[in-house]
């Protein structure tokens, strides 16, 4: 018979297995703790998980919609247009030059070697299964992106001359969708293997300042709308929060049925190197 000791052991075990980054897991899924006490099937755990993805993705894919509906009907031009008018009006060149910079930083080349580099170090530190997640979230992205601009067509601003060359449609911002799914992604994966909270908070601060000014240079150098950038942040978020759902499910999964799958995602012990 289960005791509360045995049941504070599995609960301890499995926000372990779930990485470092409980706290903001425990804030999302906090109510899987009620739910596992009356659900054993290790399945129906692992659906919950997938549904509550499932359900990021359908929130961010709902608000997106409205978002372009809004936007098709012409209902969001004036803001648009203002907001450029100000930008127009605001020109440095220093602060061009800085912008073309910090722009620079999500395009596909930086991005994609991120990628590579953030990839091979998780999987040769034994994070397979993030390492994975972390590819397959960037091509879904790109895969999305481009779909989307062929889809919806949108013009870029000519509202002052661009600081930067831009192609593709506008509609929506692939600096912004590519940003917030790569840089977000690669600071939840750093984050699950971190054992300070401050340390946690602070990589995924510094990761939204960075896909904040990546989005701010696509508005200051005048080759996206802001609803073409709100758009981005809002699809990226949605697909990179199914995938960071589908990630805790593997893992709550594998505690039950598949243990061996562990020993390719276990969070870092204190002092650990890529030999250990």
């Amino acid at each position: 018979m289960a005791t509360p000791l045995d049941s504070e052991r599995r609960d301890r075990s499995t926000t372990q297995t779930r990485g470092h980054l409980h706290v903001i897991w425990d804030v999302i899924f906090g109510v899987l703790r009620l739910i596992r006490r009356h659900v054993r099937n290790a399945y129906a755990v692992f659906g919950i998980f997938l549904l509550g993805g499932a359900g990021i993705a359908v929130a961010g894919t709902y608000a997106f919609s409205k978002i372009a509906n809004t936007v098709r009907k012409g209902r969001t031009q004036q803001f648009d247009d203002t907001v450029m008018h100000w930008m127009a009006d605001h020109q440095s060149k220093a602060i061009q030059t800085a912008m073309v910079e910090i722009t620079s930083l999500g395009t596909g080349v930086v991005v994609g070697m991120i990628v590579l580099v953030a990839g091979m170090f998780l999987w040769l530190n034994h994070h397979r299964h993030s390492a994975i997640l972390l590819i397959a979230a960037t091509l879904g992205g790109i895969v999305l992106d481009n779909l989307l601009k062929v889809g919806f067509n949108r013009p870029r601003p000519k509202v002052f001359e661009w600081g930067t060359y831009a192609l593709s449609s506008s509609f929506p911002s692939g600096h912004a969708m590519s940003s917030v799914i790569v840089y977000g992604t690669v600071a939840y994966l750093a984050a699950r293997l971190q054992q300070n909270l401050a340390s946690r908070v602070l990589t995924m601060t510094i990761a939204a300042l960075m896909i904040g000014a990546i989005c701010f240079s696509r508005l200051y150098l005048g080759v996206h709308y802001p609803s073409d950038v709100l758009a981005g942040l809002v699809i990226g978020l949605a697909w990179a929060g199914f995938c960071m759902a589908v990630l805790e499910a593997a893992q709550l999964y594998a505690k039950f049925n598949a243990p061996q799958m562990l020993k390719d995602e276990r969070p870092a012990p204190p002092g650990a190197s890529p030999s250990s």
